[in-house]
C-alpha cells in the first residue's frame, strides 16, 4: 500500500470518496491489466505510457466530483473510481467510464 494512502481503510471494491480522489491518484505510478502505465501529478498533468511511448494529458476533478482527463486535442472523459484492497491493504484503483461502463483496473507499482 502506497505511504500516503495507509491511513485509509476502505473496503474492496468501494467508492473513493471525493476528499480522497486526489490522494488516490497521486498516490503513485499505476499499472494497468495491459500493462501500461500511468503516473497522476499534483499538478493536474498525467503521463500514460504504453509499449514504451509516453502520451501527456490532464486530469482533473469534475463538476460531479468525479475523476476526469483531457487527451489533446479533444479528448474528455469521466470516470468513478473504486478501490481495490486485497488483505486489508489498498492494492490498486479501478475506474468505470461514466459514458460507456468499460472498466479497467489499476495497481500500484
Amino acid at each position: 500500500m502506497p505511504r500516503s494512502l495507509e491511513s485509509l481503510s476502505p473496503a474492496d471494491g468501494e467508492q473513493v470518496a471525493n476528499k480522497n480522489l486526489v490522494a488516490a491518484l497521486t498516490a503513485g505510478r499505476i499499472v494497468y491489466d495491459d500493462g501500461a502505465e500511468q503516473v497522476f501529478d499534483h499538478d493536474g498533468a498525467t503521463t500514460y505510457t504504453d509499449r514504451g511511448h509516453p502520451t501527456r494529458g490532464e486530469w482533473y476533478i469534475d463538476a460531479d466530483g468525479r475523476f476526469a482527463s483531457f487527451w489533446p486535442p479533444t479528448y474528455r472523459a469521466s470516470y468513478d473510481l473504486r478501490w481495490v484492497v486485497e488483505a486489508g491493504s489498498i492494492v490498486g484503483l479501478s475506474f468505470t467510464h461514466c459514458g460507456d461502463g468499460s472498466q479497467f483496473t489499476g495497481r500500484y507499482a
